[in-house]
């Protein structure tokens, strides 16, 4: 097992684990544990009851953050004619067809999303076995896959964020950086937790959403209480 770092267990003493904390007194507390000497990102992370292996349960999607990530994504678009001049015009970092997928196919990785127009999936599918593990795969669920091509860039280079239930019906978000004022990344967490209690399954039963933390990226997690949310 690996041995925390000294800061992290200091870092660790400031928080009650027993405690789920207020989104505004949790993040002031992640900006305080964040100790690292770099500009952390800071992630929430929700344990909802679903059941991850029905279709109908299934909660994948994506949005667009009120303040953003802090992040700046390089946006890859595949198309062609008008729509990658628009992708151009649109601030889109790399646009092609098969001058990227063939990039893409010896190992070429250096962009942050994916954008496709529909007319361009039949190549762009083929690329499903290097895209798809690392999450880079568009879809129209998330809005990658699309004509609007103007918009999809400028809603990534907003800030938009992608959200999907993984095996073990957990959601990881980022939702800032540790140099964001609190205020700023209160709105965000409330902005995707509300989208999440939208998002909820007809099938799903019981207790939705579990719990929800948030950390910093060297930092711990620190609960923080959605009952307010569900009650909305």
């Amino acid at each position: 097992m690996a041995t925390k770092s000294k800061k992290y267990q200091e870092a660790q003493k400031l928080v009650d684990r027993s405690k789920s904390y207020e989104i505004q007194e949790a993040v002031e507390l992640v900006k305080e544990t964040a100790k690292a000497n770099f500009d952390e990102t800071v992630e929430a992370a929700f344990r909802l009851g679903v059941d991850p292996k029905k279709a109908d349960q299934q909660i994948r999607g994506a949005m667009v953050l009120p303040h953003g990530t802090g992040k700046t994504q390089r946006v890859l678009v595949f198309a062609k004619g008008d729509k990658a001049k628009e992708a151009e015009a649109a601030g889109a970092d790399y646009v092609g067809e098969q001058d990227l997928i063939s990039k893409i196919n010896q190992g070429w990785f250096d962009f942050d999303v994916v954008v496709a127009t529909p007319d361009m999936m039949a190549e762009v599918g083929k690329l499903g076995r290097v895209l798809g593990p690392k999450g880079l795969m568009p879809n129209p669920k998330t809005g990658t896959v699309t004509f609007e091509v103007e918009k999809a860039v400028n809603e990534i280079k907003a800030g938009k964020v992608e959200y999907r239930v993984d095996k073990s019906a957990n959601i990881h978000v980022p939702i800032g950086k540790v140099s964001f004022d609190t205020d700023k990344l209160v709105a965000n967490f409330e902005a995707i937790t509300e989208t999440l209690v939208k998002a909820k399954p007809q099938a799903s039963k019981g207790t939705y959403m579990k719990n929800a933390a948030v950390a910093s990226t060297m930092g711990p997690g620190i609960k923080v209480d959605v009952s307010g949310f569900i009650r909305r």
